[in-house]
């Protein structure tokens, strides 16, 4: 088994205003391309419900608190314009981040080289005491504390390719010397984070900003000769992705024109990667694409690297 997928029925129960890019329907289309011939056979496994526990490895009880006195009993509340919660949301978000806890677990415990959680609403944007940007939990940087401090592992690396800044991660993980954070994102875009200058307190932030329609040469430039030697160099034994699908060429919400096809070599050389400097062990996580055809077709060509598809 090179691949185990996990995911909850509550991600469909998080809901968001009409027309909001962030609805249930990205988690059905998701699903629907996971269940396509081929990719229908690989193991499925309940994403958890994470636990305050869980959460406390990046953000402080306050941070849950505030999230729980949101909830509304019907209907919506809105933390900011773009942030939204429903009366499940928090399950929504617990089994969010509960599945890359479970992937972490997963994988560190041999039962695959490999997991995809495939759950909603994203994190990588959650602050230390901010949600933002459809994000409440940092759910990847949760699942690095928790290889780092329950596993024991020395070195995680966290790898975000979703076209929008993940100032959460950045920000969860800034002070913390044994993960390495790299992200390649659109700039000027939202959140207006991700410069180069931004390092870590510890030089351990690789930041490389994409200007807008630089497409494919640009981006395999920042992995061939920034990202991906900067991973290796860091030497870390497990590798997190958030994998974010929203610098297609079809989203709306971006412009960094990238198809399928780059996904798919973005993907083939990160498993390259982890095959040679962390017997190939990597988390991955979805977090934004809003445009449902693009998401479906890359999400499926993403997993269909991680479970092994041949070169």
């Amino acid at each position: 088994m090179s691949l185990i997928i996990l995911t909850h029925p509550s991600g469909h129960a998080h809901q968001m205003p009409a027309g909001h890019a962030e609805s249930p329907a990205r988690l059905d289309a998701v699903m629907a391309a996971l269940s396509a011939p081929g990719l229908a056979e690989i193991e499925r496994q309940e994403a958890p419900r994470a636990t305050d526990a869980d959460i406390l490895r990046c953000h402080p009880q306050r941070h849950i608190d505030r999230i729980t006195a949101a909830l509304p009993e019907t209907g919506l509340a809105a933390l900011d314009a773009d942030t939204y919660l429903s009366p499940r949301t928090d399950e929504a978000a617990r089994h969010a981040v509960g599945g890359v806890v479970r992937g972490v677990h997963l994988v560190l415990g041999g039962a695959a080289p490999r997991a995809f959680s495939a759950m909603r609403p994203p994190g990588h944007h959650a602050e230390t005491e901010s949600p933002m940007g459809f994000c409440l939990y940092g759910a990847v940087a949760i699942g690095a504390k928790h290889a780092l401090d329950h596993h024991g592992l020395k070195r995680v690396a966290v790898i975000d390719f979703d076209v929008h800044h993940g100032n959460g991660t950045q920000d969860l993980l800034w002070t913390e010397p044994r993960a390495l954070f790299a992200s390649s994102h659109q700039m000027p875009l939202y959140p207006g984070t991700g410069a180069a200058s931004e390092t870590g307190a510890h030089g351990q932030v690789h930041n490389h900003p994409l200007p807008p329609n630089s497409g494919r040469a640009a981006m395999q430039a920042a992995y061939r000769d920034h990202i991906l030697p900067a991973v290796r160099a860091f030497a870390p034994q497990l590798i997190l992705l958030s994998s974010g699908f929203d610098a297609h060429t079809r989203d709306p919400l971006a412009q960094l024109n990238w198809e399928v096809e780059d996904y798919i070599w973005l993907t083939r050389e990160i498993v390259a990667l982890a095959d040679e400097i962390c017997e190939g062990r990597i988390v991955s996580a979805l977090e934004g694409g809003y445009d449902l055809e693009a998401l479906a077709a890359s999400v499926a060509a993403h997993v269909e690297i991680l479970r092994g598809a041949p070169a």
